[in-house]
């Protein structure tokens, strides 16, 4: 006997979410539980080289997959269908319309058809896909589809990594769009965000540069980058002690600095941040209608830096916190500290519940 599909439903495939950074790459992998919330499964780091990857191309494909085999091996999932993530600067993205009630090869076409005048390369140098993101209603006359686009060196190089590393890659996401999902969990939990839409300003804080985006709702209202980065904490911390790098940016990420002095680099690092952070502010309000921002949110390596949520919210008169991917999760409490640095690869491990 057949039963319909909604007795039992089944669930997605397992998906790691793998974020490949220059200093390091992390591990998400998430599961339901029985009861419905979601469960962190797996989670961990790699570090990598200096060089190994920079400014956001992959430089040494052997040791990055390496070190994607001794992560995984590492974390212990017995998945090998990751989800990865370009940046923004190597995929356009458009929305367009198309008239409502095309077939899915008809629509293909189509796609395929406008994308010429947005695309600055030839097609056959470039991947393509698409989605349709509305109206629903059956009567519109036109419909607004995404369509996204990057050349296929960029597509190529993230799927023979992954093959390099004895992975799959399932999913080749937008790292903006990534970091997006997984802040949307949390938006509605935060403090001075009671109002029905409010304008969160999500700052995510890489090694050499701080990305800016501000939302309301699944409204994107504004992105920029900022020169300002964690590396400059690492150069501090590595100067002052007389400490390598690699020492360095270890001892900043597990907290175990030298009591006497290192309040003082911190300090100064938070002052720094925040007075970076309310430039970027500046120039949203100045190139926006709006005004004003409910809360600021910090994820990445940097953000869990004790007092910068609060010299932030002191310099820029906004609530400020961690983003906590994790928050609403079964996780272990020792990830709160690290949980920051994860957003991006909890967005992409979101996708397997997601679209």
């Amino acid at each position: 006997m057949r039963f319909p599909g909604f007795w039992f439903k089944r669930e997605p495939a397992p998906l790691m979410g793998l974020d490949i950074r220059s200093s390091s790459v992390k591990l998400v992998e998430l599961a339901h539980t029985r009861s419905g919330p979601l469960r962190v499964l797996h989670v961990g780091i790699e570090q990598l080289q200096p060089g190994w990857v920079a400014d956001d191309q992959i430089n040494d494909f052997e040791q990055v997959a390496q070190g994607l085999r001794r992560l995984v091996r590492r974390c212990g999932t017995k998945t090998r269908l990751a989800a990865m993530a370009l940046p923004g600067a190597a995929v356009i993205t458009r929305n367009i319309k198309l008239p409502a009630g095309l077939s899915d090869a008809e629509l293909a076409v189509q796609v395929e058809s406008e994308a010429n005048q947005y695309i600055p390369f030839p097609m056959d140098e470039a991947n393509l896909d698409f989605c349709s993101i509305g109206p629903t209603d059956p009567a519109a006359q036109d419909i607004d589809v995404m369509i996204a686009a990057s050349r296929k060196e960029r597509v190529q190089d993230m799927l023979g990594l992954a093959e390099a590393a004895g992975l799959k890659l399932a999913i080749l996401d937008i790292r903006s769009y990534a970091s997006r999902r997984a802040a949307a969990r949390i938006l509605g939990q935060l403090p001075g965000t009671e109002e029905a839409s409010p304008i969160v300003a999500l700052f995510e804080m890489g090694g050499q540069s701080t990305s800016l985006q501000v939302m309301q709702g699944e409204i994107l209202l504004y992105e920029r980058e900022q020169a300002f980065g964690g590396a400059k904490l690492t150069r501090l911390l590595a100067e002052h002690y007389g400490w390598t790098t690699e020492v360095a940016e270890a001892r900043k990420r597990s907290g175990e600095l030298p009591a006497a002095d290192a309040q003082q680099i911190l300090r100064a690092f938070a002052q720094d941040a925040a007075q970076e952070i309310g430039r970027a502010m500046q120039f949203f309000f100045s190139s926006t209608p709006h005004t004003q921002v409910q809360h600021i949110l910090l994820a990445g390596g940097s953000a869990a830096v004790p007092g910068l949520a609060e010299a932030v919210a002191a310099h820029n008169g906004v609530a400020c916190s961690l983003a906590d991917p994790f928050r609403g999760m079964l996780s272990d409490p020792g990830l709160a500290g690290e949980a920051p640095s994860y957003l991006v690869a909890c967005g992409l491990a979101l996708r397997r519940f997601v679209t």
